[in-house]
């Protein structure tokens, strides 16, 4: 197991430092769906009490990422279809309203940053590295969530965004994902800088249905 994310981290309390730690290792697959996390081995692992692990537990719990089963404890969320369809279907209803707002109020200044987006994506792909991929895609969503100006609707969708992210990853994880997913994104920003409500709502739809349909073969 790699150490605590100390570095990155430093200024946050223990439990977060862990927290953060083992979200990593669970986003990134080093923790595998349905392994057991055990306090003992994890504190001494990571060189910390076991409270913090506790702690840290519940807050991955919380997120989805981490199940308590009876006699058994803690363990790694599996990524199941129900899940998946649950998640995204919220995130369809949220982002497609994000879109009719955004086809509205975006800047041609934020218009740009989409596409600097699309391009640092584009010289990343090469690099076969689904993390940083991710990244940069929920840095694209961001903008276009930054654009309504609605503060309540960013909200509701920063509340799924850790959930999300394992989703995100999940596709990413299939390379012959990384040029579609670029596709999508330039239609999609074309869409919304021609005010074309209509085929943007379509434009986001499908790119979450495309997303879903890769990760129901990867479960």
């Amino acid at each position: 197991m790699e150490p605590l994310l100390t570095n990155e981290y430093e200024f946050l309390p223990l439990r977060d430092v862990v927290f953060a730690t083992l979200r990593k290792q669970i986003l990134m697959g080093q923790l595998k769906p349905g392994e057991k996390l055990k306090e003992v081995p994890l504190s001494n692992q990571l060189g910390v009490s076991r409270t913090p692990i506790r702690e840290a537990i519940r807050m991955l719990e919380l997120e989805g990422l981490v199940i308590m089963v009876p006699r058994k404890g803690a363990q790694v969320a599996n990524i199941t279809e129900k899940d998946l369809e649950d998640a995204l279907y919220v995130r369809n209803a949220l982002e497609k309203l994000a879109i009719e707002i955004a086809c509205v109020k975006m800047t041609k200044e934020q218009i740009e940053l989409l596409h600097e987006n699309c391009a640092e994506y584009e010289s990343v792909i090469s690099e076969h590295d689904a993390q940083k991929l991710a990244v940069i895609d929920e840095k694209f969503h961001d903008i276009i969530f930054e654009a309504t100006d609605n503060k309540r609707l960013i909200q509701l969708l920063g509340n799924l965004r850790q959930v999300l992210y394992r989703y995100r990853l999940e596709s990413l994880k299939d390379e012959a994902t990384h040029e579609q997913m670029l596709r999508e994104h330039l239609v999609l920003i074309d869409n919304i800088e021609n005010h074309n409500v209509e085929e943007a709502t379509k434009n986001i739809a499908a790119h979450i249905t495309n997303q879903v349909t890769i990760i129901r073969k990867r479960i």
